[in-house]
């Protein structure tokens, strides 16, 4: 039997899990520094479990945490301060804030994580780090997981969230959104930081959690508000919203309900989030017809014809193709190429998408990425070429790091025997 006080710990749990990321952003924004706003994030909520359960949980349990995070590193500058003259300068200087800004502190949390990310993706900072730094400090992403998403080893990108903060705090890069020219700048960056965080969201990197729906809906509200916060509609922004959209309207058929996987082709589409995909339908519109658009608002077309077509057989293949065609002109990339023979595989027959698949499996990213190796299995199983898609799959599980991934690719090699 479940005792208050296990609930009340349940309640904590979850709290940490859906607000711990805006407390921290607001902390780093009070704190002036990354590092001591989280270490004061884990004080509150060592805190929070002390008090909470005799207490209660307070009414707005983000202002409570916020308020703890803060007192808790002016305690700790406190004690580090004995013998330092200009951290005891700091912690009076946050001391004298605090009570000054208690009374209004609540209507900026909202926004705190969006100025925490025009922060972290400052031009003082590489993109690589700038994207790493958001991903980690704003949505919380482990080293491992952005390591994933980048196809990259963890201790680079360790070592590039290390040197970010390190150039944040040594340049007093502002805490802010900025304004004007500069705000676009910006914006690319910004813009690839949500995408990969919908797609942590999309499909975990790692873990037994195969979506991650909070992730998806955060990085959905995160490009809202800024598409809400330029003065003029910013196609890419609008693109990038609407592919979100259109994958996040399929979210409850891409799993079953044992969390299996269910490729496009088996997903039951009169479940799809019709009222998302027509949202999505007029995002796409306006920016195409601005003729200012990017790789996000093509994409999203691409994803839109997959949204209206009655099934994967009635799909207007030559259209994708097309899309992927003049998306490899603006986007160069391996992965974009992988894309477009799969397309082509299925415009054209699975003989056509290997030897269209061929030359791209020569480039390092593509030898070490599991849905390369997938993708040339599943044409190779098509043609009932078993041994040659037994191989392919093989590849692919062994650099798969999903579990359900891996469960996947297990029982495709257990149906071929």
């Amino acid at each position: 039997m479940m005792t208050v006080r296990d609930d009340t710990e349940q309640r904590i749990q979850h709290i940490f899990t859906t607000e711990s990321r805006r407390v921290l952003a607001t902390l780093i924004r009070l704190l002036g520094d990354f590092d001591l706003a989280e270490d004061a994030l884990q004080e509150a909520f060592i805190a929070a479990l002390r008090q909470w359960p005799g207490e209660g949980v307070p009414d707005n349990p983000r202002a409570w945490l916020v308020s703890a995070g803060r007192f808790k590193a002016i305690d700790q500058l406190r004690r580090r301060a004995r013998h330092d003259q200009i951290l005891h300068e700091q912690a009076e200087q946050l001391a004298a804030r605090a009570v000054v800004e208690m009374e209004v502190e609540n209507l900026a949390i909202d926004d705190d994580r969006l100025r925490l990310i025009f922060t972290c993706c400052h031009p003082g900072l590489a993109r690589d780090a700038q994207v790493a730094l958001t991903l980690r400090e704003v949505c919380g992403l482990t080293t491992e997981e952005i390591a994933r998403a980048f196809l990259k080893k963890a201790p680079t990108v360790a070592q590039r969230i290390v040197r970010a903060k390190a150039k944040i705090r040594d340049a007093r890069i502002p805490y802010e959104v900025p304004e004007g020219d500069e705000l676009y700048e910006r914006l690319q960056s910004v813009l690839q930081v949500i995408y990969l965080v919908f797609n942590e969201g999309y499909l975990a990197s790692a873990g037994d959690q195969v979506l991650r729906h909070d992730l998806s809906e955060d990085a959905i509200r995160l490009a809202e508000l800024v598409l809400s916060l330029l003065p003029n509609p910013e196609p890419e922004c609008q693109g990038l919203l609407a592919l979100m959209l259109l994958h996040h309207a399929r979210r409850a058929t891409r799993t079953t309900a044992q969390g299996e996987l269910v490729l496009l082709e088996h997903q039951d589409r009169s479940l799809w989030d019709r009222a998302e995909i027509a949202r999505a339908d007029e995002l796409v519109r306006h920016a195409l017809q601005s003729q200012r658009f990017g790789p996000y608002t093509l994409q999203a077309a691409i994803a839109a014809v997959h949204a209206h077509a009655p099934s994967s057989e009635a799909t207007d293949w030559a259209e994708i193709v097309g899309l992927y065609d003049l998306l490899l002109t603006m986007m160069p990339s391996p992965i974009v190429a992988l894309n477009r023979a799969v397309a082509v595989s299925m415009r054209d027959g699975p003989e056509i998408g290997l030897q269209a698949l061929a030359p791209l499996m020569e480039d390092a990213t593509l030898h070490d990425y599991h849905l390369a190796h997938a993708a040339r299995a599943d044409m190779h199983r098509r043609l009932g070429q078993r041994e040659l898609a037994r191989s392919a799959y093989q590849a692919a599980l062994e650099r798969a790091l999903q579990p359900a991934e891996q469960r996947f690719l297990r029982q495709r090699l257990v149906e071929l025997g």
